[in-house]
């Protein structure tokens, strides 16, 4: 067996699972509100599943790796809309992906050289496919702790200069699981900066860029930091995005791959052998979602209901704010976050994930410890109602 796999974590629901268990008590006569895993409950739109009904000709065909010339063409005019740049070439610089999390593990499989003793600089808390990609690529994770002082952003001022001197790869999440913090244009600069000088590549996890609370404002993305920074040719740059979290439809797992041409075109290379390539079905059911924006702004309004229902209700109780993206709360517990956690599902029903589990100790400190994620993804009267479970707990409990 590939020893690699000693070497990965037991994955975050699987301790929440048994955190759960050793609840002193379990709800009893209250219907369970489950706000710990971030998988979006909205309805899928009608035309996704239209376009699949349409096209049930493509089960028949084999797909291509490269995937649908008319889909890249679809995503490429779709980060033009969106991020005011010109249309990356859909040849090169374009590659659909059987969603993120499979593109981000295999993409880290291309990159590292297992033989070169590679670091991997991933932010921490993280969402965990980044750790367990550098590990099974041989490489060794380094984590840059969150700070509160930067909205739980990553300082990279933190890193030592022999770090940098290993790095092959940089993960980021903008905009960020689980605190929704969005990198501004400065950290870009920076973060560019560094690559050129040790020549690692930056990998942009996207997934969440569409989830945004002010709609005049959408998160920057790291293609149009590129843009914005004279980087036209997006030199050691690759971004990730999804229509999971987007459109609603995570059972789907269609993404993309963008940026470095040079890049896409080895990753193309793995994945000719790696056995990826999209069904036609996906497909068009893919370039339905990328071509309309009703649904995705509706998606949004439900979103910020939530948040302008539920944030008043906790911040009298727990010290949580609006994120700037993404549909979670990243709030402090008074106390341990492990048994704030456990308590609160056996009083309540409601289950919310341990911040500590979704970070490594680091530097001494793990920086998730006393906080927990809420993901509101449920129906609004639920989230509402788990938010009253939430803030009764707090008052009888502390």
């Amino acid at each position: 067996m590939n020893p690699r796999l000693d070497a990965l974590h037991p994955y975050p629901f699987e301790k929440l699972r048994a955190l759960l268990a050793s609840a002193a008590q379990q709800p009893d006569g209250l219907t369970p509100i489950n706000l710990s895993i971030g998988e979006p409950k909205h309805a899928a739109p009608e035309r996704i599943g239209q376009a699949i009904r349409d096209n049930l000709a493509g089960l028949s065909v084999y797909p291509s790796t490269k995937g649908d010339p008319a889909l890249r063409r679809a995503i490429s005019a779709w980060l033009a809309r969106r991020y005011s740049i010109p249309a990356p070439d859909p040849e090169t610089q374009v590659l659909p992906a059987l969603g993120s999390r499979e593109a981000l593990f295999a993409f880290t499989q291309t990159v590292i050289d297992p033989s070169a003793g590679s670091v991997v600089i991933c932010p921490n808390p993280f969402y965990q496919i980044y750790e367990g990609a550098a590990l099974l690529a041989g490489a060794t994770p380094y984590f840059v702790n969150a700070d509160p002082v930067r909205n739980f952003g990553s300082d990279w001022g933190q890193v030592p200069a022999d770090v940098w001197k290993k790095a092959r790869m940089v993960f980021v999440c903008s905009p960020g699981n689980p605190a929704g913090n969005v990198m501004s244009l400065e950290e870009w600069k920076t973060l560019f900066e560094l690559s050129d000088r040790h020549g690692f590549v930056i990998v942009s996890d996207e997934c969440y860029s569409e989830i945004y609370l002010d709609e005049g404002n959408p998160p920057l993305g790291g293609l149009q930091a590129a843009r914005r920074l004279g980087r036209d040719d997006y030199r050691n740059l690759v971004a990730f995005s999804s229509l999971s979290k987007r459109s609603n439809v995570p059972g789907l797992r269609s993404g993309f791959v963008a940026g470095d041409a040079a890049l896409i075109g080895r990753f193309l290379l793995y994945r000719t052998y790696h056995g990826s390539a999209m069904s036609p079905l996906v497909s068009a059911a893919s370039i339905a979602a990328w071509t309309d924006e009703a649904h995705v702004k509706d998606n949004r309004r439900l979103y910020r209901e939530k948040f302008d229902a539920v944030v008043p209700i906790l911040q009298n109780v727990l010290d949580v704010s609006r994120p700037q993206a993404s549909f979670y709360l990243w709030a402090a517990t008074p106390g341990s976050d492990t048994a704030f956690a456990r308590d609160l599902y056996g009083r309540t029903g409601v289950t919310v994930l341990p911040g500590s589990f979704l970070a490594r100790e680091a530097h001494g400190v793990n920086p998730g410890q006393g906080r927990i994620r809420i993901a509101l993804v449920a129906p609004l009267a639920d989230c509402v109602q788990a938010a009253e479970r939430i803030a009764h707990f707090v008052h009888t409990s502390v």
